[in-house]
């Protein structure tokens, strides 16, 4: 089975206007363009590849005012969403999604970036450079509280889809306000974003669900970054 990866960001519900939002997406997509050649061309989607590849569109601040203020891409009276693709070939395409700007308590806040698993841009962006400046971009970008770059087999059969912010993966982004990162063993690299927060990288080859070293290393920072307070749910809105 081919393992897949994502890379991901999130934040408590948080009302921004639709120049901020549209902004901080400019930001992201600008970011991360350098870091494979196909993030460089986005599209809309399409009844069929080729009609898609047909619908390139522009990621900058304007484009996006613009994409946010069709029906179709508002969430609610203040939210926005947003879902594009890139890619050359139908098997290797990337996908970025997300929303922002509400302040509804019940609202979902992120930035997701979905890459290929296989074939040659896979080779490419499933690497500990690459994800490591997605991840930090995205904690630039959307200035989050809580992001990670990881194995979904390793989530899934570890935590059985876990609560955001409750587990660890190979790349991992915590905010100044969620606590401060404690020392962690070898390999384990850690490194401020800014004035943010802190990035984690636990392994510099590919993570994998397959590896019990990988798996031993994850469970073990696991237990750390838990005593430290650092892996707890968002805050999410109490049911009624």
């Amino acid at each position: 089975m081919t393992e897949t990866y994502y890379s991901a960001c999130y934040w408590p519900a948080r009302y921004e206007p639709v120049e901020s939002c549209a902004q901080r997406a400019e930001d992201f997509f600008q970011r991360i363009g350098p870091l494979e050649p196909t993030w460089n061309r986005w599209h809309e989607t399409g009844s069929s590849f080729e009609k898609a590849r047909k619908r390139q569109v522009q990621v900058d601040a304007a484009a996006f005012v613009k994409r946010f203020q069709k029906k179709e891409n508002r969430i609610g009276h203040d939210g926005f969403q947003y879902w594009l693709w890139a890619g050359d070939h139908p098997k290797e395409t990337s996908a970025v999604n997300g929303a922002c700007g509400s302040g509804d308590p019940w609202s979902r806040p992120a930035c997701v970036l979905n890459s290929p698993s296989r074939g040659a841009v896979a080779e490419r962006v499933l690497t500990a450079p690459v994800l490591t400046e997605v991840v930090r971009a995205m904690a630039l970008a959307w200035d989050p509280e809580c992001g990670i770059a990881t194995s979904d087999l390793h989530r899934d059969t570890t935590w059985q889809r876990p609560p955001v912010g409750t587990f660890t993966g190979w790349v991992m982004y915590f905010s100044r306000q969620r606590g401060t990162v404690p020392p962690l063993p070898a390999p384990v690299r850690i490194e401020p974003v800014e004035d943010k927060g802190t990035l984690i990288l636990l392994t510099p080859e590919r993570f994998t669900a397959s590896n019990p070293e990988h798996v031993a290393l994850a469970a073990r920072v696991q237990e750390l970054l838990d005593r430290a307070g650092l892996l707890r749910p968002m805050n999410q809105p109490v049911a009624r």
